[in-house]
């Protein structure tokens, strides 16, 4: 469904009552009874049933009889819940051109009154996987509270999180401005996605990068998960933006060396097909690969520096990860059948 943000501008203060009154049943409710929505919004005068035919109008609401008459956020409707917020704030002032479509999110100009551009990222959790992982087990009925939002703004909280401290550890990523629902909104880099490239002026320099960026996130205590052509973002300059965090583990998680190989081969395996670069051919590289046990035994991997250690302070917790890594167990095995 695209953006249209232009409705936000018809939409009362009532209405805002009314999408939030139902976001709130959706903690405990699949679908919202409109008794329930009345009774949170608070609207006198038949004011929560006027308001949901607005907002139904323009696609933030989706209404089912399947099992009893209910209503449910739309990602649209959830969409305006997080701009809103960012609005009122004032981080942004309009949201302009698309800039970039994932699997599993929607990335948009935006500015804010000062004329600065940013990108701001919608997680879309379940959008490319929904009828897969439905076909296999009734995974919102398993898991009622755990709704295609939750997962989205546990990952948006997750990203915030890492982007931010790795920002301010001086890794290669854009700066973390704010964080509301499933949006993150983060400093706009003058780059493109590396998976665009077919040659390079100094294919070694670069590939020397990657594996150091590996390196350091493990040094940090940190595997990537996803270190691949599609999350590097490449400057004129060949200089290196490592993006998409979500699938971010700790160097402890018991899968760990296997995803940690996994992001070498990955880029091993990029510039050898796509780029025409065979690192195992080059006798100048210091190093082909970095080796795992070295980075899992240095002092960083489990002390005082571990990044995975204090991003629990900054809002991201084991419990989160134990929810995202179960949706993708259930997206794996749901494509995989």
């Amino acid at each position: 469904m695209k953006l249209d943000v232009n409705a936000l501008r018809y939409l009362s203060k009532d209405d805002f009552r009314v999408l939030t009154a139902v976001e709130m049943g959706q903690k405990n409710h699949e679908l919202v009874p409109i008794e329930l929505i009345d009774s949170i919004s608070g609207l006198k005068h038949g004011g929560t049933f006027k308001s949901i035919k607005t907002l139904m109008r323009h696609k933030l609401l989706h209404h089912d009889s399947k099992y009893y008459e209910g209503y449910r956020l739309t990602y649209m409707g959830y969409d305006f819940l997080a701009i809103r917020t960012l609005v009122s704030r004032g981080h942004i002032s309009g949201v302009g051109r698309q800039i970039g479509v994932g699997k599993e999110s929607d990335i948009f100009e935006v500015t804010n009154d000062d004329g600065e551009v940013f990108a701001l990222k919608l997680h879309r959790l379940g959008r490319t996987s929904f009828r897969a992982v439905k076909s296999k087990r009734d995974y919102l009925g398993r898991r009622q509270n755990y709704s295609w939002l939750y997962l989205s703004r546990l990952a948006a909280l997750k990203e915030y999180a890492f982007m931010k401290a790795l920002y301010e550890h001086g890794f290669p990523v854009p700066q973390a401005i704010d964080n509301n629902r499933h949006a993150v909104l983060m400093g706009l880099v003058n780059a493109r996605p590396m998976v665009q490239i077919r040659t390079m002026a100094h294919p070694a320099r670069v590939y020397l990068s990657c594996m150091e960026l590996i390196s350091r996130l493990a040094g940090k205590g940190l595997i990537h998960c996803d270190f691949n052509e599609f999350n590097l973002l490449i400057s004129e300059d060949e200089e290196l933006t490592l993006i998409d965090f979500p699938q971010m583990v700790s160097m402890t998680h018991a899968n760990a060396e296997e995803l940690f190989s996994r992001d070498v081969e990955c880029i091993i395996r990029f510039f050898s097909k796509k780029i025409g670069y065979v690192p195992e051919q080059d006798s100048n590289l210091p190093y082909v690969r970095p080796v795992f046990a070295e980075l899992a035994s240095a002092p960083a991997a489990d002390g005082e520096g571990a990044l995975d250690v204090a991003l629990e302070a900054s809002g991201f917790q084991r419990q989160h990860q134990k929810v995202l890594e179960d949706y993708q167990l259930e997206v794996a095995a749901a494509n995989d059948s």
